[in-house]
């Protein structure tokens, strides 16, 4: 049985590329502790659908995995910011928990 992630890279090489496939693999590579490649993963979901909160929120904790604090701060700022516009109050309020998080590791 296929990894679902084998699956997913399959559709992208057969030219789908979308803001869902995106997060799809970004997840994938999260969950086997490849935070590097879920980040750029995850970027690319972003590009594709900057309303996407859970992108924005999957992106900050794959960055803060690979200990870009500040660049997961931004990602969470960015989310908040999108989830706040669309009503997404537990969205925001989870990502405002993490940012907080990382100015505190920030000093």
């Amino acid at each position: 049985m296929p990894e679902p992630l084998d699956n997913f890279l399959a559709m992208l090489a057969s030219g789908r590329d979308n803001a869902l496939l995106r997060f799809s693999i970004g997840n994938e590579y999260l969950k086997r502790g490849d935070a590097a490649n879920a980040a750029i993963h995850l970027r690319r979901a972003v590009e594709h659908d900057p309303q996407y909160s859970a992108a924005w929120k999957l992106l900050g904790k794959a960055l803060a995995d690979n200990a870009a604090l500040v660049e997961a701060l931004a990602a969470y700022q960015a989310g908040i910011a999108v989830a706040e516009a669309r009503g997404d109050k537990q969205a925001a309020k989870e990502m405002g928990v993490f940012a907080k998080r990382i100015e505190k590791q920030l000093g």
